[in-house]
């Protein structure tokens, strides 16, 4: 507890001393976001559980300098040492305190051009391609450490393009030759995105229409050393990959006329080392994304198909190919996003080797004429992914890696009372689609959620949950519940209770208090959290099962 409270004390009085320092008008400003996030674990028979280091802390501080066009920035972290779950970032396993420069820039940027060195954020239409983003909760940064420059011509052409060299936010642990630890990749990566504009050519102000492209190209020598051998003469012919340029492409379609929308987009790649290939040779790759809708009144449709294949391109041949983190580009799973807890239990993990997906979704809303403060949202979602080639399964056939078939009602009866009932039934595949010396097993899920909000008054509301999982696989039943008093505009308490009636007969809990001023964000729990996956758009990373005293602070000025 004492780390803890000397952490947080140190980051106020960097804030504070911070805040003194005023710029004239003619000086600029300055913005300063702070975010620390830090676990005092506590041993748990029951869960197993046993830590060397009882401490844990992420933090992240990001200065930025703003005056006119120009604009500077920096970002430092520190894990002191890093949360469980974040290995990686943790000197190699290993319990000691890392201080890093994560990220800065300088920028220029005009009503018709820009141009940034430093560490570039960005993706490219729906990240098929490429996409660099720092996402803190999955422990992934892989922005390119760079340049970049944008230019638009009138309302009708927008052009970017970029190059560096990728971050490895997870080093390649157990590389020789000055590779431990190292935070960038030895690859180079290239690209440029282009968009024009159809419907501004014509003079159309009905029809919203245009055309868009990218190319990236990710390059690196093969004849570097990897533990003590020349894999350029030993390894990568093996797998059939020659060259050391990886060339991708795509071109996009964008319309809206009248309430409909369209989407596509085409994605290729040249031969590569997929990330978490299950062939073991080098392959070409291809995805195909498409999304329709339409939207009139209180009514909105909208269905995406997608076809994926050999997609996960890592950002360099020489990292852990199958590390989370050490992607170049982003495939976002087609299914909801649950917040719910047992809805959000055992969540959708794409598979970028070969999947072919599908959702749907429709909203309709209807709302009092006498009184703005009821109204009923109904909403049905459908989502589906099976596997695309043989080689993925133990069976040869093509086989369900995902379902989910849910329906939400939300009712807002008046200014007090607002409630919501939910129903969701999933299916998924335990070896999702990872290779036949996985087992292929489908694993089905009935959950049920009913969520009151009551407004006391214009201070005090009072939320609660019930929710339900009904299985006869795996765990077998859930039960949870959830209890949330707010005090507008600063506190919030809270209490989560969820507790398996199957195999395991564990209690996992979870209560705490939070308090908010401004900017400023701090919230106080303890709590026992279940062993799974932290998931964002398919995308997952493992967290392991731990007890402890949680401290979070965000800030920004």
């Amino acid at each position: 507890m004492k780390r803890i409270l000397l952490v947080l004390t140190a980051l106020v009085a960097a804030l504070t001393a911070s805040a003194q320092i005023q710029f004239g008008e003619k000086g600029g400003y300055m913005t300063i976001g702070l975010e620390s996030n830090n676990i005092l674990y506590v041993n748990d028979a029951k869960l197993g559980t046993t830590y060397p280091s009882k401490f844990g802390s992420n933090d992240y501080l990001k200065l930025d300098y703003v005056n006119g066009r120009f604009s500077v920035g920096v970002q430092g972290e520190a894990y002191l040492p890093a949360l469980q779950g974040y290995d990686d970032l943790r000197n190699n396993g290993f319990d000691k305190p890392k201080v890093m420069l994560a990220s800065k820039y300088i920028q220029w940027q005009d009503a018709n051009y820009s141009v940034m060195v430093g560490d570039v954020y960005d993706q490219f239409g729906n990240g098929l391609l490429f996409r660099s983003v720092e996402d803190r909760q999955r422990g992934i940064n892989n922005s390119i450490e760079g340049g970049r420059v944008t230019a638009t011509f009138g309302n009708i052409v927008s052009v970017k393009a970029l190059f560096g060299r990728p971050r490895l936010y997870s080093s390649a642990n157990g590389y020789s030759r000055g590779w431990i630890g190292s935070q960038y990749a030895r690859s180079t990566v290239g690209g440029a995105d282009l968009s024009v504009s159809l419907s501004d050519i014509i003079g159309s102000e009905e029809l919203m229409m245009s055309i868009e492209g990218s190319y990236v190209n990710r390059r690196e020598r093969l004849d570097r050393e990897l533990n003590g051998m020349n894999y350029g003469t030993d390894y990568f012919p093996y797998f059939e990959l020659t060259s050391p340029d990886l060339n991708m492409y795509s071109a996009r379609l964008n319309l809206d006329y009248k309430g409909f929308t369209l989407r596509g987009e085409y994605a290729g790649k040249g031969k590569d080392i997929s990330s978490g290939a299950v062939l073991g040779k080098a392959a070409k790759g291809s995805a195909v994304l498409a999304e329709l809708g339409y939207n009139v009144g209180g009514l909105s449709v909208s269905a995406q198909v997608r076809r994926l294949e050999m997609m996960g391109t890592p950002l360099s041949l020489y990292g852990n190919l199958g590390v989370m983190g050490n992607t170049l580009n982003y495939l976002p799973a087609l299914t909801r996003q649950h917040t719910y807890m047992l809805a959000a239990l055992n969540p959708c993990q794409m598979n970028a080797e070969g999947e072919l997906a599908l959702q749907a979704d429709l909203y309709y809303t209807l709302r009092s004429k006498q009184s703005r403060q009821r109204y009923w949202n109904f909403h049905a979602n459908y989502s589906t992914a099976y596997t695309l080639k043989s080689y993925q399964t133990a069976s040869g056939k093509r086989e369900l890696l995902w379902s989910d078939v849910n329906v939400d009602v939300e009712r807002q009866w008046n200014k007090q009372w607002k409630t919501t009932v939910m129903f969701s039934r999933q299916e998924w595949n335990t070896s999702h689609g990872q290779g036949p010396a996985l087992p292929s097993t489908t694993y089905v899920s009935n959950i049920f959620v009913g969520d009151v909000m009551y407004k006391i008054n214009k201070k005090f509301s009072l939320r609660m949950e019930a929710q339900y999982l009904l299985s006869n696989d795996y765990e077998g039943d859930w039960v949870a519940g959830l209890v949330e008093f707010n005090v507008a505009p600063h506190w919030s308490v809270f209490f989560s209770d969820m507790y398996n009636l199957g195999t395991t007969k564990t209690n996992y809990y979870n209560g705490g208090l939070s308090f908010t001023h401004n900017r400023t964000r701090v919230q106080v729990s303890y709590g026992r959290n279940r062993a799974g996956y932290v998931c964002s758009g398919g995308v997952c990373r493992y967290q392991p099962a731990y007890t402890g005293v949680n401290l979070m602070l965000t800030t920004s000025f």
